[in-house]
């Protein structure tokens, strides 16, 4: 009972009334700067992140910054967030890159691109060190937008997700309704499924309706926190289809512009101290709700089969292959990605062991 009824509460948070902020702290002084910042969440581990950004901005800023950090649609709708912030309705966001990914193709890639041997905490290296950043923002002037944005908190592979039965072969998915997000929903259309673009708040009830026949959202405490668990049993981890994500946290950028240099900063250097800390807390808690997911509530997990990580690496070909034909900016994108994906995994490959050795040496 305790679950349903935190449940009720968290898939209500998506329906919030006005514009109320969360809690934050009472800043000192008449002169403090006040951003208006509202995130693509209602509830749940990645509001929680939204917050832990602002909170650590509110810790280096002192009474000279304050962000109000708002729930999804108190504004503004989750897909009118951007724009809202590059007409000034807000000051501020905190998504994902696919989430406006309609605008541009290319922006997927910052985020929830095709895997070329690396994980999220590489794409961000490219980001920072790559020149990834640089081409964010020239996409960002190629498409007139008033908007500067930073990259956080690397995640962990997201899971193919959860399927009426144990999927054993690419076959199995051919024609099924399925639930994904940006550049995923082209490479899963590639492989024969029938692709629904649905908010995290509608994935259980359009499942539960039938609507859907599989779906993912990103990880097991916000599947569990949406009761995927009560209209599917079989759960598949690892896949290729978003094997690397992280938040975009995007500033209007003519008042970012105004602000001091030291408040620039705090807002820079609040997101590189928020990767850690995603990392360090959500793996815990992911870690911790797989176990009650399988051993409390009954959900069959399985590992994704290779032979279908292997057809969605070969959509992936297709569908890279087929955007960079149409459009320069994107294949210029991936070609910076793969400079630095070769560079920097070839040597992480040779020098990294095998941990799953070791883990199986001590747990079996």
């Amino acid at each position: 009972m305790t679950d349903k009824l935190n449940r009720r509460k968290f898939l209500r948070g998506t329906a919030v009334a006005g514009a109320a902020t969360l809690a934050t702290p009472a800043i000192a002084g008449s002169h403090a700067t006040t951003l208006k910042m509202q995130a693509a969440w209602g509830g749940g581990i990645f509001l929680e992140n939204a917050q832990s950004y602002v909170d650590r901005v509110h810790a280096m800023a002192g009474s000279a910054l304050k962000i109000d950090l708002l729930a999804v649609n108190s504004v503004v709708k989750t897909s009118q967030m951007q724009d809202a912030v590059h007409r000034g309705v807000l000051d501020a966001c905190h998504y994902v890159p696919a989430y406006w990914y309609s605008k541009s193709k290319s922006a997927s890639l910052f985020g929830t691109g095709p895997c070329f041997g690396w994980s999220s905490q590489e794409v961000l290296g490219w980001v920072n060190y790559g020149g990834g950043q640089e081409l964010f923002d020239e996409l960002m002037g190629d498409l007139g937008l008033n908007v500067v944005s930073f990259f956080n908190s690397p995640m962990p592979a997201q899971p193919l997700g959860w399927f009426k039965e144990e999927i054993k072969s690419a076959a199995q998915m051919d024609g099924l309704k399925y639930r994904t997000v940006g550049l995923a929903a082209d490479v899963l259309l590639e492989m024969g499924m029938s692709v629904v673009q649905l908010p995290g708040g509608e994935i259980q009830p359009a499942m539960k309706s039938g609507l859907i026949d599989a779906a993912e959202f990103n990880n097991p405490t916000s599947d569990r926190d949406f009761g995927m668990q009560d209209v599917s049993k079989d759960y598949h981890l690892a896949s290729f289809h978003q094997s690397q994500e992280f938040f975009e946290v995007s500033f209007n950028k003519k008042k970012y512009d105004k602000l001091p240099a030291e408040l620039q900063a705090i807002l820079k250097y609040a997101s590189e101290a928020e990767n850690s800390n995603f990392y360090w807390h959500n793996t815990k808690r992911y870690a911790d709700d797989l176990q009650t997911l399988q051993n409390e509530q009954g959900v069959n997990v399985h590992r994704t089969p290779d032979s279908v990580m292997q057809a969605q690496l070969d959509a992936w070909d297709i569908v890279v292959d087929r955007i960079s034909g149409e459009d320069a900016f994107f294949a210029k994108v991936i070609e910076s990605q793969k400079v630095y994906a070769e560079n920097v995994m070839g040597y992480l490959n040779l020098n990294q062991p095998d941990y799953k050795l070791a883990y199986k040496h001590y747990f079996g």
